[in-house]
Order: C-alpha cells, then sequence, then structure tokens
C-alpha cells in the first residue's frame, strides 16, 4: 500500500505545479526517453565516455579520430548543431501564430536561447580544432526535437485549466539569469587565450574563482526557466536530465584540468561552489 499512496501524494504535488501530461504518446515516450538518455550520457562523462567534440574526448580509453571519419571545422560543427533549433523555435511563430502569454514566453525564449548560441558561435568563442560530423549532427537533431517538443506540447495544452501555482515569472527570471550569466562565461571563456594562442588556460572572472564550469551551471539554471516557464513535464524531465549531463560534463572538465595543470587550485569545484 505503501508505493501507491506515495504514487498518489507525488502526482498530487505535481498536479499543482504542471499541466496534465498531453494526449500525445509520443511526447510522453519522448519524456522518458529524452530525460534518461541525457543522464545515462553524464554518467558516462563522469566513467570517461566523452563526446567527440570537447577538448578532453580523446582521453577515452583508445579512441582515436579515423582518418575516413568525416570532420568539419568547430566554428561549422557548432552552427550545424545550433542552427536547427533555432530555425525551430523561429518558425513556431509562423506554426502556431495563437496562443496565450504562457506560450508566447517558450517559443520566445527557446529562440532567444539559440540565437544567443549562434551569436557566439559567429562572434564569441575561439576554435583551435575539428569536429566530428556524426557527433554534430547527433547533438543538433537532439536540440532540434527537445525544442520542437517543447514547442508542441505547449500547443497541446491551449484551453487547459492552468496550474493552480503560476510560475512563469520565475521561469522568466531564471531564463534571463541563466542566458546572461551563461554568455557572459562564455565571453571569460574567449578571452583566456589571445588570438593566436591555441594551448589551453585555467579561466579566471565571475564565477570561474568557485567553480572551473560556471557556463554549464547558468546553462542549467535557464533550462530550468524553460520547464517553469512552461509547466509541462516534458521540459521538466528534460531539464534534469540536461543538469545531470552537465554535471558529468563538468566533473570530466575539472579531471582534465586538474591532469593538465599542476597550479589547479584545489577549491575550484566542478560546478557548484563550495559543494561539487
Amino acid at each position: 500500500m505503501f508505493f501507491p499512496i506515495w504514487v498518489s501524494v507525488a502526482m498530487d504535488i505535481l498536479s499543482a505545479f504542471l499541466f496534465p501530461p498531453p494526449p500525445s504518446t509520443f511526447v510522453n515516450v519522448m519524456t522518458v526517453v529524452s530525460s534518461t538518455s541525457l543522464a545515462m550520457a553524464g554518467l558516462s562523462e563522469i566513467k570517461g565516455k566523452h563526446l567527440q567534440y570537447s577538448k578532453f574526448w580523446n582521453s577515452n580509453s583508445g579512441s582515436k579520430l579515423s582518418a575516413q571519419e568525416s570532420k568539419l571545422s568547430s566554428k561549422y560543427g557548432m552552427l550545424l548543431v545550433y542552427t536547427p533549433a533555432f530555425l525551430a523555435g523561429a518558425a513556431s511563430f509562423w506554426l502556431f501564430p495563437s496562443g496565450d502569454e504562457r506560450f508566447f514566453l517558450l517559443k520566445s525564449a527557446l529562440t532567444l536561447h539559440f540565437f544567443k548560441r549562434i551569436f557566439e558561435v559567429l562572434f564569441i568563442h575561439k576554435y583551435s580544432s575539428k569536429m566530428v560530423l556524426k557527433t554534430a549532427i547527433q547533438i543538433s537533431f537532439s536540440y532540434f526535437l527537445s525544442t520542437a517538443i517543447m514547442i508542441y506540447t505547449q500547443h497541446l495544452s491551449q484551453g487547459l485549466p492552468e496550474p493552480p501555482i503560476d510560475l512563469k515569472n520565475i521561469g522568466v527570471g531564471l531564463f534571463l539569469t541563466g542566458i546572461i550569466g551563461n554568455f557572459y562565461h562564455h565571453y571569460l571563456l574567449s578571452q583566456t587565450r589571445k588570438q593566436e594562442e591555441t594551448a589551453y588556460k585555467i579561466p579566471k572572472g565571475g564565477l570561474f574563482s568557485f567553480v572551473i564550469c560556471p557556463h554549464y551551471l547558468f546553462e542549467i539554471i535557464g533550462y530550468f526557466g524553460f520547464a517553469f516557464i512552461s509547466q509541462e513535464l516534458y521540459p521538466l524531465c528534460f531539464s534534469i536530465g540536461t543538469a545531470i549531463y552537465l554535471a558529468g560534463r563538468s566533473y570530466a572538465t575539472r579531471k582534465w584540468y586538474i591532469s593538465k595543470f599542476e597550479n589547479f587550485p584545489n577549491h575550484v569545484k566542478a560546478l557548484l561552489p563550495f559543494v561539487f
């Protein structure tokens, strides 16, 4: 009897914050698949199995880029990663021109998020390596699919009674905090090396004095902004999965810096100041 009662209590609590699950088998299945896949990817990062685009992925045991494997510059690879999701967000204003304030805020936040990513790729980031084409396509599809599902899920909720507790304004605050903090720390990263330099350095400034991946911390905050604006189950689960994945990448990033720099400060954590 305990398990059904526990589930019932949990569902009652969630129902105060979330719209009911949409009448879509596809969305409900993808809620489980997306969040689980991200969480597993995060655990893989902790175990040392990295996606083939980071500065430390080739620390995988026995992993080497095959001469036959298609590669492209990191700049064009990252454009490929972010552009389809941005187009999905922009197209949503044409595909779903009507809707309530919550729907408009979600579409705007998603579109602005990926516009910012593209802007950074073109004008902020510096590159010194190549990216595996297959990896770029996989990540691009993931971003595009998650963006499209968030928008479609919100579309399905139009006309339904609002959750008793309205979190969309808090969501806007989280999103703005996340996107500004993420941009600022990406800018600091870009200033770590001079124009002609290719060697990595320990980043400084902002929250880099406390964690090695403050840009991931603010990215997580931004994703929970989507979840709070939407108040749908899919964005919430996707945000939790993203948090687990980026926690894994942060752990791997700190481990990489410790292996490369003897003077890496011990007090600098991976993601959460003084904690992790």
